[in-house]
């Protein structure tokens, strides 16, 4: 069963409805940009690496879940989960990065929020 925690920054610069589900987070790239600082070009270029180098497989770390939009309208989004999120991180090297690890280790290993 999915569950959904708000996760905001100490100073609440950044504030996201994250999904919690199968023992992992999971984030769409649009958080994705949000949480790192990052555009859209940097966050998919990462991404793109990740897989290119072998690092993960995508099988292993997308889910592809639907979400409706603004307009009401349903899409099929990629969500990617904390390996991705972890790895994403280490590579655009932010302090939001190392604050999101923290908090989701305190999350999904002694469920704290």
């Amino acid at each position: 069963m999915a569950e959904i925690l708000l996760y905001k920054t100490s100073n609440k610069d950044i504030k996201l409805e994250v999904l919690i589900e199968g023992e992992t987070i999971w984030l769409n790239q649009k958080q994705l940009c949000e949480l790192f600082g990052r555009d859209k070009s940097v966050i998919s270029r990462h991404i793109k690496n990740i897989f290119n180098e072998n690092e993960l497989e995508a099988d292993s770390v997308v889910a592809k879940n639907a979400t409706t939009a603004t307009d009401g309208k349903n899409y099929i989004v990629d969500y990617y989960n904390l390996d991705m999120i972890i790895s994403v991180g280490y590579r655009v090297n932010s302090s939001q990065a190392t604050q999101f690890r923290i908090w989701a280790t305190r999350v999904l290993c002694y469920g704290s929020k």
